[in-house]
């Protein structure tokens, strides 16, 4: 048996990062605008929010990938009531990522799991990062308007290698009213300038339940602390989302069909939000691609 040197170990492993490297700029040269969706904690619906983002861009028109960068709790292809399964491309080693809407992609470690969608990814560090580039760099992405990405919450390793890998993506941070959110919010608004990642802006969700009874709005969890904070930070606000518990409703569905409900508050709060993300980021005169135009006609 002929033993390997840790010198020609080394060195192989190098030149596989290498032809990843590339792999990874050549992919990300074909997506416009990337957007990083993150929160100090969980349970603010940031996942929801990623999910409403891109179905919603979609819906406009424009191409959208979604990737779920949460390794440990994905939610996104449950959210989304997601089927089917990654598909060979037409390039050797490449996925096609999972088809939502004729213009909109979807990969999440949740469509690799098969029927054992409740087992646990009890991942490092490395295997961690390992995936979230091959995410970017093996699948085989249509040319993309925007990538949205759904991070867990925090600052550790998924939304770090996000910010190593994708040295243009922006920040959406998003936070509910209560201190207790906002401490950890302020933690993510400093991480994003310590890697020096541009903050879109933040949003305040569950801001406020609309009584189905008598309509008034009851602060569950307090409120304008996403304005006093967006205030104190120099950000911009994008949105105050009310809790809605049709929504709730359709959520656990996979039913996203509230985004068209325009009598409803978190509709038309959520819709100008996303016009205001598209004139940010400057691709509301891109032209519309045919297939988005089919959708729109479709729909």
């Amino acid at each position: 048996m002929t033993l390997k040197s840790p010198c020609s170990q080394t060195e192989k492993r190098k030149a596989q990062m290498e032809i990843q490297n590339k792999e990874i700029a050549e992919t990300l040269r074909h997506i416009k605008n990337k957007i990083l969706v993150m929160s100090g904690k969980g349970g603010v619906g940031k996942s929801s929010i990623a999910a409403y983002l891109s179905v919603a861009l979609a819906k406009k028109g424009f191409k959208v990938g979604l990737m779920d960068v949460d390794l440990h709790g994905p939610s996104i292809p449950r959210i989304l009531g997601l089927k089917g399964s990654l598909r060979h491309g037409s390039h050797e080693r490449k996925m096609l990522p999972v088809r939502y809407l004729p213009n909109m992609e979807v990969i999440s470690i949740e469509t690799l799991m098969g029927e054992n969608k409740d087992a646990a990814t009890i991942w490092r560090g490395p295997l961690k990062i390992g995936a979230i580039r091959q995410f970017i760099s093996d699948i085989e992405w249509m040319d993309l308007e925007y990538l949205i990405i759904d991070s867990p919450p925090g600052t550790g390793d998924e939304p770090l290698t996000i910010a190593q890998t994708i040295s243009d993506a922006k920040a959406l941070i998003v936070t509910t009213p209560q201190e207790v959110s906002l401490a950890d919010v302020r933690k993510s608004i400093n991480f994003c300038r310590q890697v020096k990642m541009q903050i879109l802006g933040l949003v305040e969700n569950m801001s406020g339940l609309i009584c189905p009874f008598c309509g008034r709005t009851i602060n569950v969890f307090k409120t304008r602390g996403g304005e006093i904070t967006a205030r104190r930070e120099n950000l911009r606000l994008l949105a105050t989302l009310p809790l809605e518990t049709e929504v709730v409703k359709q959520g656990d569905d996979g039913d996203l069909s509230f985004l068209d409900n325009q009598e409803l508050l978190i509709a038309q709060e959520f819709n100008k939000m996303v016009d205001e993300i598209v004139r940010l980021t400057d691709t509301q005169k891109s032209a519309l691609s045919q297939t988005g135009k089919n959708y729109l006609k479709a729909s």
